[in-house]
Order: C-alpha cells, then structure tokens, then sequence
C-alpha cells in the first residue's frame, strides 16, 4: 500500500502569493476540536517572526516544479517564489518594516501581517508553543491501519536506480504488460485445474510458503512505489509492515512525490506497486502452466492459488474509495488535494440537507460526482471491515475465545467508526442551520427503524464448526467459542470440503442421540478449522459431538478432504483420486449446523459478541 498524506483539507485564506496547502499526514483532526487548533502566539515572536525548527524550504526539483515547504515528515505545501523570498527572509531580526524593506515590491506591511497570520495558522512559524514530536516508528492511520516503519529505503533505491533506468522504457512496458495479460490468458486456460486448486485445501508447509511468497510480493509492490519515485528524483521516506483492516501488509511512504513538476510523475508512482505485482501475479500463472500444474494439491497447485490472490489484491488496490493506490492515482491525476476527505464532505452535507434541511456550501463544486463519490468512500471502509471480519470469522473463531476476542474487537471498531460518521452528518446539519426540532425528529426515527429492523428482521442463524472422520466415526467438532447448547440430538449438519478460496459441501449429518450426542472436551485436528492437510499431527483444543451419517456421502471422492465417513463409504477407496488416497492423517473438514432463524438483533449478539464471553 502506497502511504501518502491523510487530514483535513484546510483552504488557504490569501492567494496573493501562492499558498496551497498540498498534503497533510497524521491524524485527523475535527472542527473546533482542540487539537485543531493553534495555541495562543508569543506576541514578540510573532512580530519578528521566523521558521519553526521543524519547517524546510525545497527547492524546485527541475524547472517548472513548485517549491515546496515540509513541515514535519509527512507535511508538504507548496508555495510561490514570493512567498518564499518571504520565508528565505523571515531570521527573527526583522519586524515586518524590515521585511518589506527586504523584499520590495509588491510587498507591504499588510501583505506582510496577512502572510504571518496565515504561515502561523499552518504551524510554520516559531511562537514559542512546544512541538509535539510524532513517532517515527508506529502510527495509526483511520479508520483502521497500524504502521510500523522498519526502514529508511533511500540509499538502497538509489543504488537500484541504474536497473530502474534499464527497465523504464517502452521495451520495459510492452513486456510488462505482455506478463500481466499473458498470465490471464493462462488462467483461463487452465480454468479446469483452477477451480480443483481452489477448492482443495493445501500442505501445511505449502500454505506457509504461499504467505510467504503474498508478503514478498507486497513488499516488491512497495519497493516499486519507492523505486519509481526515486528514479524521478524524489526521495521515500520510511518503510515497513502494518495491519491494513485486520491484515498483515507492506507500507512505503512516498509523500515526497507530492515535490514532483508533473502531475504524470505522481500517477507513475502511485500506479508502480500495482504494476508490479501484476507482472508477478502473470508470470506465476504463466509458469505453472509451463509446469503442467493438474490441480491434485501439489506445488503448482499452490503457485495458482498465488498467481490468483495476486491478481485479486492488485485489483482491489486499484478502488478509489479507500486511501490505496487507485485514489492516490485519482487524486493526483485531477490534482485535487485531498479529494476523498472533501468529496466525503460534501456526501455528509447533502445527506444533512436531505435528512434535516438546512443550507451547505460544496468543497468541491467543480467536481460533479464529488457527492456519488464522498457516499461510496464513507460506505466503503464499513464494507472492507465487515467483509475481512466475515472472511476471518471461521478461522478466528476456530481458534477459541482468544479469536472471537479479535473478531469482537474489529466489529466495535466499524460501529464506531459509523456512530462516528453519524455525528458528522448532525455536526453538518447544524452548521448549516438545520432546525433542532427536525434534528431531533430524524434521529428518533432512525432510531425506530434500527430497533425496528434489530427485532422484527428474521436472519438464519448457523454455527460454523468442523468434522473428522476417524474410520467409521464421523464427529463434529465446535471450537470453545462456539454456541455449544444450540447444538442438539437430531440437529442436521451439513459438511463440506474447505479449499482455500472455495467451499463444496461433501456429506449430511446428524446429532448423534444420547450420549453420543453430548459435547466432550478433548482435542480436534487444525484441518477442521483451517484449510490445510496436515490434519492429526496438529490438534488444537475442542469439543466433539457424535454424528450419525448415511451411507455413503454425497460426494464419493471428499476422501481426504473431509467425507463424512461411514461403513458404507469403505467401498468407495477406489474411486478416490490418488491425491486422496495420498493424504496422510485424519480426513478432516468443515462443517455448518444450521439452528434456526434469530431477530438480527439476538443473531448479531449470537455471531459476534457471545463468542467472546464464553
């Protein structure tokens, strides 16, 4: 993931001598907030005013580029030249009739006043307030990213320069995108053996490569970002890991690309990480097709579930509602700082104007679809959070009390995040003189509609859970978070083949009667809860519950990857294939217990919160 500047755009009051506030990195700050807000200025300082000990001048980097001031890492604005003889001038000895005195023409005493009032406002000028120093080493970027920087990339980028140069140039891009094309045409043809590879699940020491091989790619996706920029005469500032919405990730910070003289510039760095791994994900593909992959689960197999996942995860950066590569290429093709936090602006005052009335001035009135636009950036962060917590409900979850205490915390969050946006939306309405009375009334009527929804809305409720079948035995295994005394004698249980994309189900079951039918602490194998083979040299903590199966599952060849089992299904050996009959370990599987419909209040309760308090 690309990292640029995040905040609130803030318009600067005087023009005249070319102030535009470009990026700003850090946390976002609201309306009146008091961290919005500058500390009273030393008066005398002020007077003979001069930099702040934190602020740089840059200069153009060729001719035609902007100056551009950085205060801090991650702050840069760019200026005219006549603001900058003006901060070239600002040493602490000069009143502002010195200053003019300095600098001439067009300058004046009230230019000078206006000037200092504004660079103050921004924090440019020493007042005698203490600067707060931001880590270096850990930030949190909203709505839910966890930066930690490892490294400062600019030497190794500069030694790399002379292959970029090798590279950067029309031979460089038709092979680049004869690789990305290349790969999907191998997809396709290999659509058959893809949909096996996908839907079987892999060796433990596969799957772990395959991480490994998804982190390698991330960071070769950053180091694109770092190298492109330095190779147009910028300079990356740090890189390292995060947690990107609950997922491990790479990071470079490439703010410096905002000093570049074309707009075109910019948008080749932000578009370099996807460039990137789109030629990895292409000649993966491209490969396994060379090597014959045949989807029984075998290193091939596992190198186009990667050549898949690649392509998956440089297409999702392409989307411009969240702050990845496609806005930042977005944002500096139109050059419009900081386009989704103004068009969001915009999508919050006519949701006010539309729930509460009122009057609303546009942020961005030139850009037609900034409120289209603003809707689908505040929706989309809510869709990212909810869907990689659906993604990793099953595995979290799998994992106990410990996991359910991780989903928990991330479902909290996106509740906060949407009371959050809530508030804004009223913040809006009543800066724009919306009626208290008509605010009050909207929000009691929302309100009703949330119960009304939580109590009268029916949702099926399912237990997700696990099987193994030992020989004859088949059992259902349910992780210590999961919602044990809804499982009952004769509750039907469907079971079904985990691949590491898709899902099959294999078999039907039933709660055993009885005894049988109670749960029992011991141990299950990791295969009932994660897609992996290695099903009985790695049990975790579970408790198991008889089933009682037909005779035979619904798919003769689940074999390994989790038939139901029964006496019925020894005949079918021969018609597994030999994958199968070379699984070694317990065959082992996933499993749904379907219990019924819940109010989405009480199915809500049941999914997300009860896990953890078990």
């Amino acid at each position: 993931m690309i990292t640029r500047g995040r905040g609130r755009h803030r318009r600067v009051p005087e023009r005249r001598f070319g102030y535009q506030r470009v990026l700003r990195h850090g946390t976002r700050r609201g309306h009146g907030s008091a961290a919005g807000r500058t500390a009273e200025p030393d008066t005398a300082l002020l007077t003979r005013p001069r930099l702040a000990s934190d602020v740089l001048v840059h200069e153009p980097i060729e001719k035609g580029a902007p100056w551009v001031v950085q205060r801090g890492a991650q702050q840069y604005i760019r200026v005219g030249s006549d603001l900058v003889r003006l901060l070239h001038t600002m040493d602490g000895a000069r009143d502002h009739a010195g200053l003019v005195d300095t600098l001439g023409p067009p300058w004046t005493e009230r230019d000078v006043e206006r000037a200092v009032r504004n660079l103050h406002r921004m924090r440019l000028l020493e007042d005698g307030t203490p600067r707060r120093r931001s880590s270096t080493w850990f930030k949190f970027v909203p709505p839910l990213t966890l930066q930690f920087t490892m490294l400062k990339p600019e030497r190794l980028l500069r030694a790399a320069t002379p292959l970029l140069r090798s590279v950067a140039n029309r031979f460089g891009a038709v092979l680049a995108v004869c690789a990305a094309l290349g790969g999907l045409l191998a997809l396709a043809l290999q659509a058959p053996v893809l949909r096996s590879a996908l839907g079987k699940p892999l060796p433990l020491s596969f799957l772990m490569v395959l991480g490994v091989a998804s982190l390698v790619t991330t960071a070769l996706h950053e180091m694109g970002h770092g190298a492109v920029l330095t190779y147009h005469g910028g300079r990356p500032s740090r890189m390292g890991v995060m947690l990107f919405y609950m997922t491990p990730a790479f990071f470079c910070d490439v703010s410096d690309g905002w000093r570049l003289p074309r707009k075109e510039q910019r948008v080749h760095v932000a578009l370099a990480g996807i460039v990137t791994q789109m030629v990895i994900a292409g000649s993966a593909a491209i490969a396994a097709l060379i090597a014959g992959a045949d989807g029984t689960g075998g290193a091939w197999d596992a190198v186009l579930v990667f050549a898949v996942s690649t392509y998956v995860t440089g297409t999702l950066n392409l989307l411009p509602f969240v702050k990845l590569d496609g806005y930042i290429a977005l944002m500096t093709h139109l050059d419009v700082p900081h386009l989704r936090d103004r068009a969001m602006t915009d999508a919050r005052r006519f949701l006010a104007r539309v729930l509460f009335g009122g009057r609303y001035e546009r942020e961005l009135p030139s850009v037609r679809w900034s409120v289209p636009f603003g809707l689908a950036c505040m929706v989309f962060p809510l869709y990212l959070i909810g869907l990689a917590s659906s993604l990793w409900l099953d595995l979290l979850q799998g994992m106990g009390v410990i996991g359910a205490a991780v989903v928990l915390t991330g479902i909290s969050y996106l509740l906060y995040r949407a009371w959050t946006g809530g508030r804004k939306i009223v913040q809006e309405a009543r800066g724009g003189g919306a009626h208290t009375g008509r605010i009050v009334t909207a929000g009691v009527l929302t309100a009703a509609a949330v119960t009304a929804a939580l109590t009268l809305v029916q949702v099926p409720y399912k237990i997700t859970a696990g099987f193994v079948r030992d020989g004859e035995r088949t059992t259902l295994v349910l992780s210590e978070a999961a919602d044990r005394d809804s499982v009952t004698p004769g509750t039907h249980v469907t079971l079904i083949r985990r691949g590491m994309v898709t899902r099959s189900p294999v078999g039907t079951a039933v709660v055993a009667d009885g005894s049988a039918g109670e749960a029992r602490k011991g141990t299950a194998p990791l295969s009932a809860f994660i897609p992996v083979r290695e099903a009985g040299a790695l049990p975790v903590p579970a408790y198991r519950v008889g089933l009682e199966t037909p005779a035979g599952p619904d798919d003769p060849d689940a074999g390994a990857e989790g038939s139901a089992g029964s006496a019925g299904s020894a005949g079918s050996a021969g018609k597994r294939t030999a994958a199968e009959r070379a699984t070694d370990g317990a065959r082992a599987g996933m499993a749904q217990v379907p219990v019924g419909d819940r109010p989405l209040g009480s199915w809500l309760y049941l999914t997300y919160i009860a896990p953890a308090l078990r």
